[in-house]
């Protein structure tokens, strides 16, 4: 939840990264449930056409508050928690199909008749399934680092520190541990990042939100190799954002997806590796404003 103090801290890391701030009023928290699942998310309002953020594997609707701020003026941001993630609840089914039809009722459940979508990794991809399958639902998709030829190997160090993640007595452990795996992180957002990701437990310390329970990485990764396929049914413009410094996808796997794509176009945001939502969120802000506001050609 977002109140004053946290809000203060967001406003002053997101300045510290460059994002210009007009309107630091906190979001609003939407809950809604489909299947019997309860679902979470986060509405920040702004003007302009309504734009969904789906985030990554072991992230939070949080990762997208820096965007959000520097979105507002020209969309109305609405950040979603996948099922198992952030304060949503966790699920027995986490197929992709699943989590699609989960946007779509946050779609209906807000009243929107089309949205813009934009999708980091996983959310990428379950983005893409969105628009693929309930084209006219969606207006503009964008996606971030990741198209087929990803490299899993990569993500290694990563995967065994989110699979590590337990109960903590304070936060400051497990920003410590973060700072091992990437010693070049900023500890201010590190801090903040892992902050979104525990909550307070009744017997005192933090635990983590998410559900322990591993994903299905080959399934996940099947997926995104066939976005190309689903990408090219689908008839809204297609931004593609890369990290340059990402190890996960690289220039020439950006490119050749680009390439397959009726509508596609590339950004390539220099000073940011996988997460660019929190490596350079004015960079990517940046373009997704001239994405949004672009006219239909």
């Amino acid at each position: 939840m977002h109140g004053r103090s946290t809000m203060a801290t967001m406003t002053e890391l997101a300045a510290s990264l460059g994002v210009s701030t007009h309107d630091s009023t906190p979001p609003r928290e939407i809950r809604f449930s489909r299947a019997g699942c309860r679902l979470h998310g986060f509405d920040w309002g702004g003007t302009g056409s309504p734009v969904l953020l789906i985030h990554g594997g072991g992230l939070t609707a949080h990762t997208w508050d820096f965007v959000c701020l520097g979105l507002r003026g020209v969309a109305r941001s609405v950040a979603l928690d996948l099922r198992g993630h952030g304060d949503s609840d966790w699920s027995d089914d986490y197929r992709i199909d699943t989590m699609a039809a989960d946007v779509v009722a946050a779609v209906d459940h807000l009243g929107f008749e089309r949205v813009g979508l934009v999708g980091m990794s996983l959310g990428g991809v379950i983005a893409a399934h969105v628009a693929d399958v309930w084209p006219d639902r969606v207006e503009r998709l964008a996606l971030v680092d990741v198209a087929p030829g990803v490299d899993y190997e990569s993500t290694r160090h990563v995967r065994a520190f989110m699979a590590a993640l337990g109960p903590v007595r304070d936060i400051e452990t497990v920003v410590e541990a973060a700072m091992r795996v990437n010693p070049k992180a900023d500890r201010a957002g590190v801090a903040y990042r892992m902050s979104t990701l525990f909550r307070r437990a009744p017997e005192g310390g933090w635990v983590p939100k998410g559900d322990p329970r591993p994903p299905d990485f080959p399934v996940i990764l099947a997926a995104i190799d066939r976005l190309a396929d689903r990408l090219n049914r689908v008839p809204a413009p297609v931004l593609l954002v890369r990290g340059g410094r990402s190890r996960v996808l690289s220039q020439a796997a950006a490119e050749r997806l680009v390439e397959q794509v009726p509508d596609g176009e590339l950004v390539v945001v220099p000073d940011a590796g996988h997460n660019v939502q929190e490596d350079d969120p004015a960079a990517l802000i940046g373009a997704l404003r001239t994405f949004l506001t672009r006219r239909p050609s």
